[in-house]
């Protein structure tokens, strides 16, 4: 009888635990049993797995239905203009910064001095970048359902923005459509509140995988490159992000740090923009106070096209591949390693393997030898957690600062004094 009482009593508690309690719990457990496992870990890995398939499944619909409500409730064609303008330029904005903090940090500790890769080779096929002519090209579906079924995001997005402005546009018919699409966004946001249930126990079996997988003997020899990356985006998110929200938009920045949580924990453990986008925009709105129009319009366009992540890594892996190969670089190359690597992160976005793409041109524009590639994608999942992780709390700063901008944030939710539910 005590020990169903018990077994009562801790479901109660766990169920009472907030979520981002209940996925650093998962984490931290399923680095354990990752670490004492090794290899044999990857049996958990099916949790983790099944969790990505339940994210992946909300990606579509919840981008194609956000988008078409975040436009039709703005009605002005004219403000979607101009959010989506604001919203490009911090994301290019924020990309050069992110780029350059992580050549300052290369600059500082010299993560590839004295190691010695002249001899390696690598026999990896690095993808071709599409050229800007091809970029803007593949932007217009040629079968919108079939870039649907593809999981498109670009044409997705491009299609959905078309519809949304047209539905404005026709007027009082489009209002029948509006409202299905409105009670459809209703209820992905309801699945997605659903499938985060299962975070937890998903982020457990990637994380036992992943540690189990990579132990320290790979981790060891680039624990330097690793830590390099991880400080330039605590830097980012914590001092740059931060002072963003401070100055421009004379927020109190503590309050974005706490609703980064839940999506954080989230984009660390699944690596996907695309796949946190639901807690992203679910912590905007409940936590931040970002109104419905611009958080459904600003964070799908930020999952797509927002790198600053994946710039930051760029900048570190670049002058770690040229300390390594005894290769000096001018301080022309330094600027063109930002240009490149800040205008690519738009035409490589969306594409998969975009970091590993990003960071081959960055290599071949400034004549960086390819070879060290090889070494940097044996760590790529450990530093593709902290990019990612990088890139959705830009999501989410730029949605918070164009929000306010636009006086579509809601004071009350971002200070504390009212919860959401109040609001609808």
């Amino acid at each position: 009888m005590n020990n169903k009482k018990n077994s009562t009593q801790s479901a109660g508690a766990w169920t009472r635990l907030e979520l981002w309690k209940k996925i650093l719990i998962g984490m931290i457990l399923g680095v354990i049993a990752g670490t004492l496992m090794g290899p044999d870990a990857e049996i958990f890995k099916p949790l983790g797995t099944l969790f990505i398939n339940a994210i992946k499944m909300l990606i579509v619909p919840l981008v194609f239905f956000s988008l078409i409500v975040g436009i039709t409730s703005m009605q002005d064609t004219s403000k979607m203009g101009r959010i989506g303008l604001k919203a490009i330029v911090l994301y290019l904005g924020t990309t050069a910064v992110a780029i350059t903090i992580g050549l300052g940090l290369a600059t500082i500790f010299t993560p590839g001095a004295g190691l010695d890769m002249v001899a390696m080779t690598t026999d990896a096929e690095i993808p071709n970048a599409p050229t800007l002519v091809q970029t803007l090209l593949n932007m217009i579906p040629k079968n919108p359902v079939g870039a649907l079924a593809a999981g498109n995001i670009l044409q997705i997005i491009v299609f959905a923005i078309g519809l949304g402005v047209s539905l404005v546009l026709i007027g009082e018919k489009g209002n029948p459509a509006i409202k299905l699409f409105e009670s459809l966004a209703e209820a992905m946001y309801k699945l997605t509140e659903l499938v985060m249930k299962l975070a937890p126990y998903g982020v457990f079996g990637l994380m036992a995988w992943v540690s189990g997988k990579y132990g320290a003997d790979v981790l060891l020899p680039l624990v330097k490159v690793i830590a390099v990356v991880y400080l330039g985006a605590l830097i980012h998110v914590v001092i740059f992000y931060s002072g963003m929200i401070s100055i421009l938009g004379r927020l109190n920045p503590v309050r974005y740090l706490r609703s980064l949580t839940n999506p954080a924990a989230v984009a660390f453990t699944t690596t996907s923009s695309s796949g946190t986008l639901p807690a992203t925009i679910k912590a905007s709105r409940e936590e931040l106070g970002v109104s419905k129009g611009v958080s459904s319009f600003v964070l799908p366009l930020g999952a797509t096209i927002n790198m600053d992540g994946t710039a930051l890594y760029q900048g570190v892996c670049a002058l770690f591949i040229a300390q390594a190969f005894g290769v000096d670089l001018a301080a022309s190359d330094y600027v063109t390693i930002i240009l490149t690597a800040t205008l690519a992160s738009v035409g490589t976005a969306g594409v998969p393997g975009a970091g590993l793409i990003m960071l081959s041109l960055v290599l071949t524009t400034v004549g960086l030898p390819l070879e060290g590639l090889a070494i940097v994608a044996g760590i790529d999942r450990i530093l593709d957690m902290a990019r990612t992780t990088v890139n959705i709390c830009g999501d989410m700063m730029v949605s918070l600062l164009v929000a306010k901008s636009e006086g579509e944030l809601d004071k009350d939710i971002f200070d504390g004094k009212k919860k959401f539910e109040e609001t609808a």
